[in-house]
């Protein structure tokens, strides 16, 4: 099965982005498809327990439920190293399916080849 790599640099200040990312992430992972989040700038907060809150929009799923998903169906999320070191987040915190790497853990997770999604 092929694989989803899911880049996301925006958090809960464009909650309805961070929505559809998610989406896209749970719809590839529940399918089957290995599948890695990329968390960069503000996106690195919501790999953190508790962080992850709220509804989009009416009509849209909570993003804890989106999260919650995503973690079952064995996604991953990559947070960048740099982003959370910038924002003094404590790593102690993660989220169980999130893992500290960058740009190397990145590609060598896509390794031949993965389909991409960019938020």
């Amino acid at each position: 099965m092929s694989r989803a790599a899911i880049s996301l640099a925006t958090g809960l200040e464009d909650s309805e982005k961070v929505t559809v990312a998610f989406l896209v992430a749970v719809g590839a992972a529940e399918s089957g498809r290995s599948t890695l989040m990329f968390v960069t700038k503000e996106a690195v907060r919501l790999a953190t327990d508790g962080f992850a809150h709220g509804v989009a929009c009416e009509g849209c799923p909570p993003i804890a439920d989106l999260m919650k998903r995503f973690d079952a169906a064995g996604g991953e999320l990559l947070v960048c190293p740099i982003c959370f070191n910038a924002r003094h987040l404590d790593e102690d915190e993660l989220v169980a399916n999130a893992t500290l790497g960058g740009t190397v853990q990145l590609w060598e997770w896509i390794g031949d080849g993965a389909t991409t999604f960019s938020y």
